[in-house]
């Protein structure tokens, strides 16, 4: 296990005021304490117009509203090559609208970033959904304080399941002590005391603790409401002390001014332990459900104190299971009887200490700063495998050796006297889904690009079966091929959908120019030409395009079919005319929603273009794959394709899952189109970054390929990857290698050629 000894921790610190500054420094000196030979250091988000005499544990400090105070704090953490970064993320304490200056600092770090998201939005803004969005992609791990975080990171962000760690929010150490002793040392011996600590604003809800004070006097008359803190700067410099001032007039009307103490101070931990360590009861009547988090509640819970609190999902967690007790939201008259309670029953209020002090033993500093070093040491590992799969993806492009090899026993295994099988459970092929035509329209794809000098061409025989399949396939009586086969060679249907007749005409296109036997060829060609003609009638748009590509390689075979040259002219003008239709200045692409084989409709039209010369196509083309590859790259830079969960979705970001391998294989093949129409090398870069996505440059860093046997996971959930291998996962992996390969190959000879030349 690697040890981590430079960790940098981002966020506010002592002293600022506030509590996120708490828990920075907090987190800071547990690490530090935790691990002796240890380098640890803050870099201290500064508020505009104030300044902090901060200690030497702050290493730099950035003004939240300079720019290139970030980019300095970048530099500063790179030069002191820092192992883990640990971010802690809340709207407000970063420059840039809805905090998104600090993604400039997060796009050059080197190191990998663990972030603390102090506040997870169910309901988020457009632009505080998409900073905390990719604030969160670019984390190699993200920490949340309650299992409701988990569960809106998941539903309403989509992030994987193994991105997230739930570590509660920190205590101190602190023994289960009466409270005799520290209320005689402050002032307030022989009283029943109730406590509220923590800044001072309008969303803690006092005014209702004050107002239940009159009922609570009526059976507990000695009691008396400390509220320990000091009004919240951002609103003394708005409205100076307004607000406590209203408190104290409210206290006053209500005849229980002598019965709350107000004291305006941010104190040390040391006083704020002994002024939670006096009191009987502490209450958090918060007026925000949405609170992820509340340090003053888990302090006070730590320390074995009774606790009454409004429901906000940090306190239905730490509460549930009478660890406390839970009052409705501005209920003076709920949190007043509550309160009674406790105060005029000891063994009640006692019983409710003492689990809440044995529940809160795992969440002492000490063990929370072990928490994140194992979370720190799970973002190493997370880090290094995009790191190794992103240095595949730069290898991928100047050295011919770096492709894999090119490994087809699972795909043999998936095969049988029919034909490829559609799916598999894990590995082992599972006959009970039999086979379809598209699968088995693939396959012949892939024998014929392993058809070209440089690989191990597949055997005549398992060759001729994907033909024969798709011979069989044809129905002259519809014109159209049959899809679905049960495992007993039956057809399911008499007619498949327009996209999997679009898809097989495709494969004999470029069966007819490339398959490796003359006779094949012919009938390819031949079939071809007999099953065209029913395409006028679709609708689909991935179909035009699958028979496109088809077109592209029959006409080069067949240069003097006009049925079949005015047909792509129609099937390439319906494309057009769609994009033209549905196109913006943010949505530029042919449909209102993005689903399956998105590349396909690109690369349709950049082939065309170049082979009919019709810049139109082509430009069409390049333009609406620019901005697909836009949509299917994350925020860390990594090829993330269209979830299925997302499909057809109406003109939104796409969802990040589940995705699957035949979006990336499109994709590869689409840029090395683009590639060679117009020889931008970035085209090239753009592929070798899609295959990196079969490696482990994904958003959960889990390779999906065996590079021993070929075999291809289906694709990645939330969580986990799906570990069925079946037949359209192992033929996309193959496909999309067979294209890198070549590329490689193309990039090989061109170095020799200059060395030659040189």
């Amino acid at each position: 296990m690697t040890v981590f000894s430079r960790i940098a921790f981002i966020g506010n610190s002592l002293p600022r005021r506030c509590g996120i500054a708490t828990f920075t420094t907090d987190l800071q000196s547990a690490v530090a304490a935790a691990r002796a030979d240890s380098k640890t250091v803050i870099v201290a988000m500064t508020d505009h117009g104030h300044f902090y005499d901060y200690p030497a544990t702050v290493g730099i400090q950035i003004n939240d509203g300079l720019i290139n105070d970030y980019i300095r704090a970048a530099e500063f953490l790179n030069s002191g090559h820092f192992d883990v970064v640990s971010l802690q993320h809340e709207f407000g304490i970063f420059g840039g609208e809805a905090g998104s200056d600090i993604i400039q600092l997060l796009s050059l770090l080197k190191m990998p970033i663990v972030t603390t998201l102090h506040t997870v939005l169910a309901e988020p803004t457009a632009a505080q959904k998409d900073v905390f969005t990719r604030v969160v992609e670019m984390s190699s791990k993200v920490v949340v304080m309650a299992e409701k975080g988990r569960e809106l990171l998941r539903t309403i962000y989509q992030v994987a399941e193994e991105k997230i760690e739930i570590i509660p929010h920190g205590i101190p150490e602190f023994a289960f002590v009466e409270p005799d002793d520290a209320k005689a040392r402050l002032g307030f011996a022989g009283r029943s005391v109730i406590l509220t600590f923590g800044l001072l604003s309008p969303n803690k809800g006092i005014e209702f603790m004050i107002d239940a004070m009159p009922s609570i006097l009526s059976t507990c008359p000695g009691a008396v409401y400390v509220v320990l803190g000091a009004t919240h700067p951002n609103l003394v410099h708005d409205e100076g002390e307004t607000y406590r001032e209203s408190l104290i007039a409210r206290a006053r009307e209500a005849g229980v001014a002598d019965h709350v103490v107000f004291l305006d101070r941010f104190v040390d931990q040391e006083t704020l332990l002994d002024f939670i360590s006096m009191c009987d009861v502490y209450v958090t009547p918060y007026l925000n459900e949405s609170q992820m988090t509340s340090g003053t509640l888990a302090y006070s819970f730590g320390l074995g104190k009774a606790v009454v609190s409004t429901p906000y999902w940090h306190a239905r967690e730490l509460l549930a299971d009478g660890r406390g007790i839970i009052v409705p939201f501005a209920d003076a008259n709920a949190i007043g009887t509550e309160i009674e309670k406790l105060l005029i029953n000891a063994p009640l209020r006692q019983a409710m200490r003492k689990r809440a002090y044995a529940s809160s033993r795992s969440m002492t500093w000490e063990r929370t700063a072990d928490r994140y070093m194992s979370v720190f040491e799970n973002a190493g590992r997370r880090h290094r495998l995009k790191t190794i799969a992103k240095s595949d993806t730069s290898t991928l492009l100047r050295d011919s050796r770096a492709p894999p090899e090119m490994r087809i026993g699972h795909f043999l295994s998936m095969c049988d006297d029919t034909g490829l099988l559609q799916h598999a459970v894990h590995c082992v092929p599972d006959r009970l889904h039999g086979y379809c035509i598209d699968d088995n329209a693939r396959a012949l794809l892939l024998a014929c690009a392993l058809n070209t000098p440089g690989e191990l061409r597949l055997s005549e025989v398992l060759t001729s079966r994907f033909a024969a399949f798709v011979q069989h396939a044809w129905n002259p009586e519809t014109h159209r091929f049959r899809n679905f086969m049960a495992f007993d060679r039956s057809w399911l249907e008499e007619s498949g959908s327009e996209d999997s007749h679009g898809r097989t005409l495709w494969a004999l296109g470029v069966c007819a120019l490339s398959d490796a036997n003359p006779s094949r060829r012919t009938w390819a060609a031949a079939l071809f030409a007999e099953a065209l003609p029913k395409v006028g009638d679709f609708l689909s748009p991935r179909a035009w395009a699958f028979v496109l590509l088809g077109l592209d390689a029959y006409c080069t075979t067949v240069t003097d079919n006009s049925r079949a040259n005015a047909i792509r002219t129609v099937l390439a003008d319906r494309l057009v005319s769609l994009l033209e239709k549905v196109e913006t200045s943010d949505w530029v692409w042919f449909e209102d929603g993005l689903s399956y084989d998105n590349a396909r409709l690109c690369q349709a039209l950049i082939l065309t273009g170049t082979a009919m010369k019709r810049p139109d196509y082509l430009n069409a083309g390049l333009r609406s794959l620019r901005w697909l590859l836009t949509q299917q790259t994350s925020a860390s830079g990594q090829f993330r394709p269209v979830g299925t969960e997302g499909f057809h979705d109406i003109r939104r970001q796409p969802r990040s899952f589940d995705q699957q391998p035949v979006e990336a294989a499109a994709t590869i093949a689409a840029s090395l189109a683009a590639w060679r129409a117009d020889q931008n090398i970035e085209w090239k870069s753009e592929a070798a970054r899609v295959f990196a996505w079969f490696l482990g440059s994904n958003d959960l860093s889990i390779p999906l390929v065996d590079l021993e046997t070929g075999s291809c996971r289906d694709g990645l959930h939330p969580d986990r990857a799906n570990e069925n291998r079946g037949g359209e996962s192992v033929v996309s992996y193959l496909l999309g290698l067979s294209e890198i390969r070549h590329m490689a190959r193309i990039a090989e000879d061109q170095s020799k050629s200059a060395t030659r030349v040189a």
